[in-house]
């Protein structure tokens, strides 16, 4: 299984892009430079914002219990099971030109505004891809955490706050980190929802599957396609080193 799935592929893949002509040139041009910086920039905003919103989700449910919850907490985890290309169009239903969002501002202002195909858009098909996989991952960690703790900060006369900063953050740190992680690497690689959604944005997974369906470039595309995957396994790598840090800390 490991020779089939992982280093057969894997080796034939490398040795398709080994001449370092290609390495080089997919670090030195702009084409393909801009959308390695599109691409990371992108998966880190979308990381960084799925953290802090799921943060404060999995915060406020971790250890309340009311009639529905179990009902929620699925509707919040429900997009893990939806195709990236599924999110796409209902990206577009909401923004797209024939869109919710479209209807309102037209109504309003007598203009359609359309995001869909914009970096906007972009970005909230990959926030709404990421969030239930954070929100998972910290809701459990946040269950496993000791409620006496907060209680304990709160009779001491702690305000919010710094209950969030001493209590929560600390004991949440190698959970945020990994799914922070998670949702970079998993942004870095989406292809079905950039395909729908990016008609002017050049991100990387986009530029690659371009590169061998409709230049037949295959080397520069397993160039590009090991440059992804490293820098995929940079980021990979220093969060489980960093939450592992703070893990042993703990």
């Amino acid at each position: 299984m490991l020779l089939a799935f992982f280093l057969l592929p894997l080796a034939r893949l490398v040795g398709q892009g080994a001449d370092p002509a290609l390495y080089w040139r997919a670090l030195t041009e702009w084409q393909y430079v801009s959308a390695l910086l599109v691409t990371v920039a992108l998966s880190l905003v979308t990381a960084v914002c799925a953290v802090g919103l799921a943060a404060v989700v999995a915060g406020w449910l971790a250890h309340r219990h009311f009639p529905g919850r179990r009902l929620l907490v699925a509707m919040l985890t429900m997009p893990v099971a939806l195709p990236g290309v599924v999110i796409a169009f209902m990206m577009i239903l909401l923004m797209g030109r024939q869109g919710l969002l479209a209807d309102i501002t037209d109504w309003l202002t007598g203009e359609r505004v359309v995001l869909a195909y914009t970096i906007v858009g972009l970005f909230a098909g990959y926030l709404y891809f990421s969030l239930p996989r954070c929100i998972a991952t910290l809701l459990a960690a946040a269950e496993a955490m000791d409620p006496a703790l907060d209680e304990a900060a709160r009779m001491l006369g702690a305000s919010p706050w710094k209950r969030v900063r001493d209590v929560w953050l600390p004991g949440l740190a190698p959970a945020l980190v990994a799914s922070g992680a998670i949702c970079f690497a998993t942004a870095m690689g989406a292809l079905g929802t950039a395909f729908t959604l990016a008609a002017d944005i050049r991100v990387l997974p986009m530029v690659i599957y371009t590169e061998f369906t409709l230049a037949t470039n295959l080397g520069m595309a397993a160039a590009l396609s090991v440059i992804l995957g490293v820098a995929t396994w940079i980021a990979l790598a220093v969060a489980r080193s960093f939450g592992g840090g703070m893990s042993a800390a703990a």
